[in-house]
């Protein structure tokens, strides 16, 4: 499974002796992994995780920088009408075009002013990002800010002809969408990240789209009543694309309390896989390449969503 891979790479890379690399085995639970196992054991096992699908920092990051580009040109367009300039959607792999998006007639100047400080951050994650991945930086993918909406709302009973720039509470529920994956995206990976530089930004740049995360959905609380119960739709949605457990959650617990930081039962919050995310951002549960908000697919190593048995 790819999941098992790109962590018996990260431990490989993480791990100076025997003892470190039995002990990560055991914490991530990779410990009886047959052949996993005994491949992370075997000399020269980094290298041939880089080309049996293990990967490296950067391919990490490649992943992210997708990610934020999607939420980018999506903030982008909704504040100021117009997405990333051409010097920020260069890259290896074929840069894809942005369809869809538009500027939002915000009535409340609270959540306009949100949004365009929402905005400002994704954009400097795409800055930064570029930045650190220098040359092997990835450039934009095809991005569908249109119908891929349309398709996760329709998914979620709202309706066949959802549009995110309708209104204020359109805005927030299409941002929604993105913003909770995005806190378990950077979350999942976290342990995979072995240059420490890399891992304080990462933790840095998680930090930051959970406050973005907890905006969104205090906004959609305070707003109250149909936003509540739609944004518990997207919520059920996201679930049953990404796998069998119940762990994505709306915006009030089982006892009909505020629910505005998701978590388990020790306050923590979820992850996801890779395999994960990209089943929420194809809008397809199965093992798939390509669809949703990225009708062609991301670029870089980390392609195909998870089929969950």
């Amino acid at each position: 499974m790819f999941d098992k891979q790109f962590i018996a790479g990260a431990i490989e890379r993480s791990s100076e002796t025997a003892l470190d690399r039995r002990r990560m085995l055991t914490l991530t639970g990779l410990a009886g992994a047959g052949a996993a196992a005994a491949a992370i054991a075997a000399p020269g096992a980094a290298n041939a995780a880089t080309t049996t699908g293990g990967v490296s920092d950067a391919t990490v990051l490649n992943f992210a920088l997708n990610l934020e580009y999607l939420e980018a040109e999506f903030y982008h367009r909704a504040v100021y009408g117009t997405g990333l300039p051409d010097s920020l959607t260069t890259g290896t792999g074929t840069r894809g075009g942005v369809y869809g998006g538009r500027k939002v007639n915000f009535q409340s100047k609270r959540i306009y002013e949100y949004a365009r400080e929402i905005a400002g951050d994704e954009y400097h994650h795409v800055q930064f990002l570029r930045a650190a991945l220098g040359s092997s930086a990835v450039s934009r993918p095809t991005i569908s800010l249109s119908t891929a909406f349309k398709t996760a709302a329709k998914a979620a009973g709202l309706g066949d002809n959802f549009d995110p720039y309708a209104n204020d509470t359109n805005f927030l529920l299409a941002a929604f969408v993105f913003e909770d994956v995005g806190v378990t995206a950077y979350k999942g990976a976290a342990p995979l990240i072995t240059n420490k530089t890399y891992l304080e930004a990462a933790a840095g740049i998680l930090a930051v789209e959970a406050y973005h995360a907890a905006t969104i959905r205090s906004s959609l609380y305070e707003i109250g009543g149909a936003a509540i119960t739609a944004a518990g739709a997207i919520s059920n949605a996201r679930d049953s694309l990404d796998g069998t457990t119940d762990l994505d959650q709306g915006l009030k617990d089982s006892s009909g309390n505020a629910n505005i930081v998701p978590t388990d039962k020790y306050g923590v919050a979820f992850s996801r896989t890779p395999g994960q995310v990209l089943n929420v951002v194809y809008l397809n549960s199965g093992a798939v390449s390509k669809g949703g908000f990225f009708p062609a697919g991301v670029h870089g190593a980390v392609r195909t969503s998870t089929k969950e048995s």
